[in-house]
């Protein structure tokens, strides 16, 4: 399904470097390299050092070229890249070259790998998850893209379609060469059977979702306790910048303040928050409310105990008991201890949430990623439903075709031209 058209764009990163990689792709790769390299052709997938020539034949600079022929090319098309010198100048002539030829136009975002998807190279879950490596900041984040990326989903999505069309086609076999009267119950007790295995695994696997959302969008872990109790101090250790004010004046911090940290290769947003008291400043009060709702919503409270105010009880999904200012006191043996003055227990602390950031991040199997697989996933698992709960074998056949449909969308298989704009579009340019 190539397109008429060849585009080319810079696929390294911001310039200057130390090389710039530009990528061309369509139907004019092979008449382009002779103008662009004096070589008739390139042998295919080598590196050849040529000296790239603008309209004049001058020399714009000494490049490696690689030729991919189509369909073996990340795009299914012919596609040449062009190593360069990573100079603004160097690159501004190549494009003005480039932009002089017939059939070529500049790239837009996401265009190399919608060419990839509309060639039948990738379909749509590995597409997305290469748009989330290029943006992945944490350990975590890159190993859960790169699951996705290898064509997993995909392979996992096709085999439950796959299952569904073969019950399907069973029925509809059935039911053209008998009446429905005639179909012995034993059938159908395999059939329901079949659907409710199948539906079992769908809903196991949704379950995943929770655990790719915690990695891309991060564990939120809420700092709490009294005034004073070393909340800012702590998120100001952990961010290793000022993050949030610190001073001996109870009530300092009112409002809600969040970091985003990297912590055992997972992302982390810490939210700073006001100390928990009884007050009659109505501003205070504000930020007393906001961190409790905080709390009652994120999937950690640290909660600091300096000795010194009673420690507030928490409304929160998992608390962890923290005593602060260790320095100026004695603190038990059995409980984590702090002191962001001199640094002590911080790395007890880490370990901690390193060990909590692995049972709720820990990945086993391949999961969902985004809210769109989320939703087609429901709707398949509800059309199975209805399915197991139909006895008219004829609308048992067209719940199965729905929850088909449902999983065909997920991949691109089927019925997914509104979602390719906004898809691709998220992609840089020169992807």
């Amino acid at each position: 399904m190539s397109s008429l058209t060849t585009i080319y764009a810079l696929s390294s990163g911001a310039l200057p470097a130390g090389v710039a990689v530009v990528r061309i792709s369509g139907p004019h790769v092979p008449a382009i390299i002779p103008l662009l390299t004096g070589r008739p052709t390139l042998e295919p997938r080598r590196a050849v050092l040529s000296t790239i020539r603008d309209e004049t034949d001058s020399p714009i600079d000494d490049a490696l070229c690689i030729y991919f022929p189509a369909p073996a090319s990340f795009t299914g098309e012919d596609v040449l890249e062009i190593q360069l010198h990573g100079s603004r100048a160097v690159a501004a002539a190549l494009f003005r070259r480039l932009g002089q030829l017939k059939g070529l136009e500049p790239a837009e975002a996401g265009a190399f790998t919608m060419r990839a998807f509309l060639n039948g190279r990738i379909d749509l879950t590995a597409a997305e998850a290469l748009s989330d490596l290029i943006v992945a900041e944490t350990d975590a984040q890159r190993r859960l893209a790169l699951s996705n990326a290898d064509g997993a989903q995909r392979r996992l999505y096709e085999g439950w379609r796959a299952d569904l069309l073969s019950i399907w086609a069973r029925i509809e076999a059935d039911l053209d060469f008998s009446d429905q009267e005639d179909v012995p119950p034993e059938f159908g007790d395999a059939v329901r059977l079949e659907i409710n295995g199948l539906a079992l695994r769908i809903r196991h696997h949704l379950d995943g979702y929770r655990i790719a959302e915690v990695i891309t969008e991060g564990f939120h872990i809420v700092v709490a306790g009294a005034p004073n109790a070393g909340k800012s101090s702590l998120i100001n250790y952990l961010a290793k910048r000022d993050v949030a004010i610190v001073t001996d004046i109870p009530g300092t911090t009112r409002d809600l303040i969040e970091v985003r940290l990297d912590i055992a290769g997972r992302l982390v947003r810490v939210t700073d928050t006001a100390g928990l008291r009884t007050t009659l400043d109505p501003v205070e009060q504000i930020g007393v409310e906001r961190a409790r709702t905080a709390s009652r919503t994120a999937d950690l409270v640290l909660l600091l105990d300096d000795g010194l105010e009673q420690v507030p009880e928490m409304d929160a999904e998992l608390v962890l008991p923290v005593h602060s200012k260790s320095d100026q006191r004695s603190c038990p043996a059995d409980v984590v201890a702090i002191s962001t003055k001199t640094g002590a227990g911080i790395d007890c602390l880490i370990a901690e949430l390193t060990t909590i950031l692995d049972s709720r991040t820990k990945i086993l199997d391949t999961v969902p990623s985004k809210q769109r697989h989320v939703a087609h996933l429901e709707s398949c698992i509800a059309a199975l439903d209805r399915a197991n709960c139909t006895f008219e074998f004829e609308l048992v056949a067209e719940e199965l075709r729905i929850a088909a449909d449902s999983l065909g969308r997920l991949t691109g298989a089927i019925d997914v031209e509104d979602l390719l704009g906004d898809i691709f579009s998220r992609f840089c340019i020169g992807k």
